[in-house]
């Protein structure tokens, strides 16, 4: 006989209260910055005890962090970026331009949930030292994403024989980054889709051969200055 196994409420009630408590902690550093931000006021948002809190994740810091590592993500799942499921099936596109629309649309999201917090990122670095000397030495992570990403390209039906995967892994670390995503979408008023498909477009005709299909939003379609703002040096 089949034993079914039975779903184990404790652990999806936990999942689901630390699911509330992180997306309340983002809303209020966000809102209000990290230092100005209570762990009382976190779970008065979350609607649970402050002592809910302090067991599920000990401290402020610790809750930062996994606002953070949340957003990057999209979910709490300890899932590094490149064993997620895009990334994935990103890489194993079979034509360099297809994989880079795949990938610019992995990372559109990651950056529509990213870009909002460096700002509170950049205080809380100020507020709490601590915060800084805990993320970790090394390459940067996202170079190192994006690093994987040029390995998986370059070579590919499509790639230009005359980049290599260091040039496509500066271009993709550069091109994609939440700084740039920030001038164009915050700064300028583009949609997150105009940035996509100009970022989508810009690194296929950098590192792809043959015409590049679909453009770069046409003056008009930009912000409300009437025009499509140009592309940062």
């Amino acid at each position: 006989m089949d034993i079914v196994k039975r779903p184990d409420k404790r652990a999806e009630r936990s999942r689901r209260t630390r699911e509330k408590v992180i997306q309340a902690a983002r809303e209020l550093f966000v809102a209000q910055g990290y230092g100005a931000t209570s762990l009382q006021e976190v779970a008065d948002r979350a609607g649970v005890a402050v002592q809910t809190v302090y067991f599920a994740f000990g401290n402020k810091r610790t809750l930062f962090k996994d606002v953070v590592d949340t957003s990057i993500a999209g979910d709490i799942e300890p899932v590094a970026i490149m064993d997620r499921e895009w990334f994935r099936a990103a890489c194993a596109e079979p034509a360099a331009a297809d994989q880079l629309r795949a990938h610019v649309r992995g990372t559109s999201e990651i950056l529509g949930r990213v870009a909002p917090l460096m700002p509170m990122i950049e205080s809380a670095g100020a507020a709490d030292p601590q915060i800084a000397a805990g993320w970790p030495d090394g390459p940067d992570p996202r170079y190192v994403v994006q690093h994987a990403a040029a390995q998986a390209l370059v070579g590919k039906p499509g790639a230009r024989p005359d980049v290599s995967v260091e040039m496509a892994a500066d271009l993709l670390f550069c091109l994609l980054s939440p700084q740039l995503y920030l001038l164009f979408v915050q700064d300028r008023g583009w949609s997150q889709d105009q940035w996509e498909e100009w970022a989508r477009a810009t690194l296929t005709a950098q590192l792809c051969t043959g015409p590049v299909t679909g453009a770069a939003p046409a003056a008009g379609t930009g912000p409300a200055t009437g025009a499509a703002p140009a592309a940062c040096p």
